[in-house]
């Protein structure tokens, strides 16, 4: 069971889909492709905007953000889903276990803030267009992002201290492919209601907070752009939040159905609890990070254009 002497607990075994071999397979594959182009989508992305003087405004500072952050997500649980497709039982040691959790709930809380912040610079440039320059200054939008980043990665040493905390006495079995917090709660053998309630105030913290933020300012969004007299000036407007809005529909409509819940979504239910497990996994935690690049270059020119000038320079020089 992975314990030492006085019964502490030393390890933790992943469970995934060991139960069903060909499916490891199939999802190894499409994992580690779908990580790929995770890679390349936001290395490319990342590197335009650096490369590209135009781009250097706040709404791309914030998109710099969000495609390093994927990265970091990503990193920090797709090679242990990638292992344990390639081991009936993947065994993780304490420590490391707890290192990814916390690494992976940061990624996750700091990218909700980021979201939100993200809503409060598109309901400025749209809504106050004349003084969006002197509001979303250099001074207003850097302490924003590292706001994002120091709230997700508090959040993240508060959730983890207080699991690290828990004693484990029977079960070490997690079903899942990483260590999820809400699967190893689940595990405790002792009360763990000030977990629950720490979760929960994370929950309106990171998540419902954000979202309120998000919503309230594409109420103003909206309002604003259908007060433009001219479709060309609506579609123009409506243009600069289209990228953002997708994203939030998508992150935000998967992290709710996973983690908004009482109860982990990996505890015991039918036989193919453990396939849509999988499922819900690639959705939340390589699809979105997989497509947020695709968004936001397919519906944004300045992207688009940058992306074609930089290929163009290089191809020019390689002459």
């Amino acid at each position: 069971m992975g314990r030492t002497n006085d019964s502490m607990l030393t390890e933790f075994v992943l469970v995934g889909l060991s139960a069903h071999p060909k499916l490891q397979t199939v999802f190894f594959a499409l994992v580690l492709w779908m990580y790929l182009m995770i890679l390349l989508g936001n290395g490319i992305l990342i590197s335009v905007i650096i490369y590209d003087s135009h781009l250097h405004t706040p709404m791309y500072f914030f998109l710099c953000n969000l495609s390093f952050l994927d990265i970091c997500y990503t990193s920090s649980s797709v090679p242990l889903i990638l292992d344990s497709f390639l081991t009936v039982r993947k065994r993780v040691s304490f420590s490391g276990c707890m290192v990814q959790m916390f690494l992976s709930f940061a990624m996750g809380a700091t990218e909700c803030v980021l979201l939100g912040m993200m809503a409060l610079d598109r309901y400025v440039a749209i809504c106050y267009p004349l003084r969006y320059p002197a509001i979303m200054r250099k001074g207003a939008y850097v302490p924003m992002a590292a706001g994002s980043w120091v709230s997700g990665l508090v959040d993240s040493v508060v959730q983890t201290s207080l699991a690290m905390q828990l004693p484990f006495c029977a079960n070490n079995v997690i079903n899942h492919f990483v260590c999820e917090i809400l699967a190893i709660l689940k595990l405790a053998c002792a009360d763990i209601a000030i977990n629950v309630i720490s979760m929960a105030v994370s929950n309106l913290v990171v998540l419902v907070i954000p979202l309120l933020v998000i919503s309230i300012s594409y109420i103003f969004i909206i309002a604003t752009i259908l007060r433009i007299p001219s479709t060309e000036g609506k579609c123009k407007a409506f243009s600069t939040c289209s990228a953002h809005s997708t994203v939030v529909i998508i992150f935000y409509g998967t992290i709710f159905f996973m983690y908004a819940k009482p109860k982990s979504k990996s505890s015991v239910g039918p036989v193919n609890q453990d396939v849509v497990e999988a499922l819900i996994s690639l959705l939340y935690g390589v699809m979105t990070p997989m497509l947020n690049p695709l968004i936001y270059s397919l519906r944004n020119k300045d992207v688009k254009t940058a992306v074609k000038t930089m290929l163009g320079r290089k191809n020019s020089d390689g002459v």
